[in-house]
């Protein structure tokens, strides 16, 4: 009998598929000496939720699935049937894991207790982000933040495990719904992008440590509201306009995130007249993205202090977002009045 050492096939016809997002997660899971393989089990599982929701919004159109749910959120935004769909799918996908013991999602008013006597997680999620651009097939999200429990394992869930500064986030990431579905996440040691190949159901790394330029000729904001902006904030924008800076601004905030962090550029979402504490929501939206920002080189404030360092104090909380490559960000943020 014969036993020959395994060599890869070197021929044309052996072509590299890539690393699978699952093969991925394994490779890095000795970066947490204190995980035994939960947190590695959350993100396949937000992974299997994110392929479901893809496979809805790809045939929104041809279901019946699409417009608007016909009830408003705890937000006072109307419901779109997807809003629902997905916060159905990903709280199904968390719930039977077992590694969550609490969510807390746009959707939902309170915090939901999965009364998962043994989940160490925390997870803070938007199911679909941007969900009014459905009916135009325009590119659409969905934003996640992964928490470690402070309350031992067993115990009731208490305030203090929700109520946590970005700053103590595990993991975070987005998918992106587009014209190819991506997953993006950091577990704080750097942000690798995955392509979702639908033939094979798997996402490949496709983007691998990610790092955002450190400046950019894009800006993302959405100038219906400007007359609803400070002085300094205006300024901002139109020194942007006399720089012939591109605008670019999709109304999904993932899409338009994502773009920036590949390509440079800033997003601004600031506090007005009409949304003075901002509108973006901290626990499930700013906080997530802010950490890949920051991960991949960029930053996130919201005009005034790092938005990983707000201590968040209401379930729902807003707050401005300024977020992209670090010189622009710095540039805006000096724009702007302080607080007395």
């Amino acid at each position: 009998m014969k036993i020959l050492p395994y060599a890869p096939d070197q021929s044309g016809l052996a072509y590299s598929v890539g690393t699978t997002l699952d093969r991925f997660i394994k490779l890095k899971q000795s970066d947490f000496p204190f995980a035994s393989g939960e947190l590695s089990q959350l993100l396949r599982d937000i992974a299997l939720a994110a392929k479901i929701v893809n496979r809805e919004t790809t045939r929104a159109g041809l279901s019946n699935i699409g417009g608007a749910f016909g009830q408003v959120n705890v937000q006072g935004e109307e419901q779109q049937k997807l809003d629902v769909i997905a916060n159905i799918r990903f709280m199904r996908a968390l719930s039977k894991g077992g590694e969550v013991c609490a969510i807390v999602s746009e959707e939902e008013d309170s915090v939901i207790d999965l009364k998962n006597s043994s989940g160490k997680y925390v997870v803070a999620i938007d199911p679909l982000d941007g969900s009014s651009n459905i009916d135009v097939n325009i590119s659409i999200g969905t934003i996640f933040s992964i928490y470690r429990r402070r309350t031992p394992a067993g115990s009731p869930i208490q305030e203090k495990d929700i109520m946590q500064a970005g700053t103590e986030q595990v993991a975070a990431g987005y998918v992106l719904y587009g014209s190819s579905t991506m997953l993006v996440y950091t577990t704080g040691r750097g942000v690798n992008g995955f392509t979702y190949e639908q033939s094979l159901g798997e996402f490949f790394l496709s983007h691998p440590d990610i790092q955002a330029p450190k400046n950019g000729e894009i800006y993302s904001v959405n100038e219906g509201t400007q007359h609803d902006w400070e002085e300094g904030f205006k300024s901002y924008i139109n020194q942007c306009k006399e720089r012939r800076y591109s605008a670019r601004y999709i109304g999904s905030l993932v899409a338009d995130f994502h773009r920036n962090l590949l390509k440079g550029g800033i997003y601004l979402y600031p506090a007005t007249k009409k949304n003075p504490a901002g509108k973006l929501r901290l626990l499930y939206e700013a906080n997530a993205l802010a950490y890949i920002a920051e991960q991949a080189g960029a930053m996130a404030t919201d005009g005034t202090q790092r938005i990983l360092e707000i201590l968040p104090t209401t379930l729902h909380q807003r707050t401005p977002l300024l977020i992209g490559s670090q010189e622009m960000v710095k540039e805006a943020e000096s724009f702007l009045s302080k607080p007395a």
